[in-house]
């Protein structure tokens, strides 16, 4: 596996933005890429992209020279495992609630003995089987990605063992459910939210692991960035509706006046 860009700018203590993409759209990703971004987070969780789609927009990150990564619903094994044998360099999962479902994660991802994830080495990833197997175990397990979501009220009570894990490179705080379950629907910048995003953005730092966000526009990129956030991720749909939004404005007054 080639190196992870997005992992290693994070490593060096860099700014890494990206975008959910939760349209089933190579070109979208491809876009994104070229435009810049540093990686982008194919969304499988909250999307109807399919595996053989998804497997494409991992091909169009790769084209536009950005780490692909995968937000999977589904924390099982069998699950995981395809999109890291279709490219993918790394996983969001949602919903982690305590110590043994981010282990379950840890162990989809990587190779024995740091995990348990099955061997194939005649994947995309591995170039349908012309790598050596010892140079695939070794690579993949050193640049995968693994990122682990609290958005719950369980996850919250449960933070220290889940930050403490072993086979982590990021703590992902969720501001939309933790609003939703702190009782504020929606009020991603109440003071209940990002108290409780604040407590915990010290110990994810101080475990040796990457804070990590979603944030609505530059403002809110900023606030987070100040506090130790490197790893912000926006959505390709808010980019698309805000630009064609003041298109449109813009071109009604333009046109009215």
């Amino acid at each position: 596996m080639k190196k992870n860009s997005m992992k290693q700018k994070l490593e060096n203590n860099e700014l890494t933005l990206g975008a959910f993409v939760s349209t089933p759209s190579p070109s979208t990703v491809e876009m994104l890429g070229w435009l810049g971004m540093d990686y982008v987070m194919i969304d499988c969780e909250h999307s109807v992209t399919d595996y053989e789609t998804a497997e494409n927009m991992i091909r169009a990150a790769e084209l536009a020279n950005i780490t692909p990564m995968v937000r999977a619903g589904l924390n099982m094994q069998q699950n995981l495992q395809r999109y890291l044998d279709a490219g993918a360099q790394g996983v969001l999962i949602p919903l982690i609630n305590n110590a043994e479902d981010g282990k379950r994660v840890v162990d989809s991802c990587k190779y024995p003995p740091d995990g348990k994830r099955g061997l194939f080495s005649a994947s995309r990833t591995g170039k349908y089987g012309t790598i050596p197997i010892p140079e695939h175990v070794k690579t993949s397990n050193e640049e995968i990605f693994v990122a682990l979501q609290i958005e719950t009220l369980e996850g919250i009570e449960n933070q220290d063992e889940i930050i403490s894990l072993d086979g982590v490179d990021s703590v992902f705080l969720g501001p939309g459910d933790l609003s939703s379950v702190l009782g504020v629907h929606g009020e991603v910048t109440h003071e209940k939210v990002r108290s409780t995003m604040e407590q915990m953005i010290p110990k994810i730092i101080e475990a040796g692991k990457h804070p990590g966000t979603l944030v609505a526009d530059a403002d809110q990129a900023k606030y987070w960035n100040d506090k130790g956030i490197n790893f912000l991720i926006g959505s390709a749909n808010r980019y698309l509706m805000n630009g064609a939004k003041e298109f449109i404005e813009t071109t009604q007054k333009i046109l009215r006046s």
